[in-house]
């Protein structure tokens, strides 16, 4: 498994700089009303700075850095810095959604504040506050993240919005999906080229190349890289998702099988399986499932050689992702950059 590349770390520090500033300025603000208001700013910083591999910012630095925009400029950290805000806001809600109790190894906010809700014998229902709190904490770091992105030409204002309107359509396309427990590969691939590959990878490169002013000319290309290259993207936290180690992805193992996600490497299984992998493959979705029910589970996508079939993929995807943006019309140290970054995401382990 890869680790992360050397020049992803540059510009995640920059972007944590440039988050802490903005959070700490925030709290300060809005502390100075009330106290009650340090609470749900403090939730919304622990997320955003509780790590994240920091890809959205990288692939836009680079497409930024790749269109002969100055790596150091200001611009650019506060387009990473907004991707991590909207990321943060993404992960709130889908937490709610999904009734996750973990994210990056802490306790999900709405978890966190229902949990206190109880705890203080306050009125009303302690799911409900907790949900509520976590959905207004969430806009919030949407709105920061619009604040925070930088001005720039129409183009990149176009982007901004058109990748805005993508993650909800994609993650629309998810919650249906496991409501229906649908299982068809098409509609898997889908929903991760929608809710995950284009917003992780190829909007951000747009967004770089937008702010450099050079996005008609690089759209294109870059597409060619980020389009299969976030494809893979999400393909690898599918298979983190069931096989992978919760003290890395910092959720329980097998969490996408208790809550049924409609994912291509569950569609492969399940057109593979026979009749009695099939009855094994029915209990996704189950929220009961116990770690014997889990390995169960894994060894059906295993024998029916879904995960192989999905590691394929991941390598064909990647290749495409390489050889395209070795053809693209960029700088070569970013040219390098993201070739690396390409081999990271397809290969890391968290």
């Amino acid at each position: 498994m890869a680790s992360a590349p050397a020049s992803v770390k540059a510009v995640a520090d920059a972007v944590e700089a440039r988050l802490a500033e903005v959070l700490d300025a925030e709290t300060a603000r809005w502390c100075a009303l009330t106290p009650d208001l340090e609470w749900p700013l403090d939730a919304l910083r622990r997320l955003v700075l509780a790590g994240g591999k920091r890809l959205r910012p990288s692939f836009c630095h680079w497409a930024f850095v790749g269109a002969g925009g100055a790596p150091d400029d200001p611009r650019v950290v506060d387009a990473g810095a907004a991707f991590e805000l909207l990321h943060a806001f993404a992960l709130m809600h889908d937490d709610v959604m999904d009734d996750s109790d973990t994210r990056r190894g802490f306790e999900t906010i709405h978890a966190e504040f229902a949990a206190h809700h109880a705890g203080a014998a306050w009125g009303g229902e302690s799911r409900r506050f907790g949900e509520g709190v976590a959905i207004l904490v969430g806009d919030l770091a949407h709105v920061l993240a619009d604040r925070v992105r930088p001005a720039g030409p129409p183009e990149l204002d176009a982007v901004w919005d058109e990748l805005r309107i993508e993650l909800n359509v994609g993650q629309y396309l998810d919650v249906l999906g496991t409501a229906r427990a649908d299982r068809d590969e098409a509609g898997a691939r889908r929903i991760a080229r929608y809710k995950s590959g284009k917003y992780t990878i190829e909007r951000p490169l747009h967004v770089g190349a937008a702010l450099a002013g050079r996005l008609a000319d690089l759209a294109a290309p870059l597409s060619d890289y980020g389009d299969p290259l976030g494809e893979a993207f999400q393909l690898r936290d599918d298979i983190l998702g069931v096989f992978g180690d919760s003290g890395l992805t910092g959720k329980p193992v097998g969490a996408d099988l208790r809550e049924g996600k409609p994912t291509p490497l569950l569609a492969v299984a399940v057109a593979r399986a026979d009749g009695p992998q099939r009855a094994v493959l029915e209990r996704v979705g189950r929220a009961e499932l116990d770690d014997d029910a889990v390995a169960a589970l894994q060894g059906v996508l295993e024998a029916t050689g879904a995960r192989d079939e999905i590691e394929s993929s991941i390598a064909r995807l990647t290749d495409r992702a390489v050889a395209a943006v070795q053809r693209a019309p960029l700088v070569d140290e970013a040219r390098r950059a993201l070739v690396d970054l390409a081999h990271y995401v397809a290969d890391r382990e968290h």
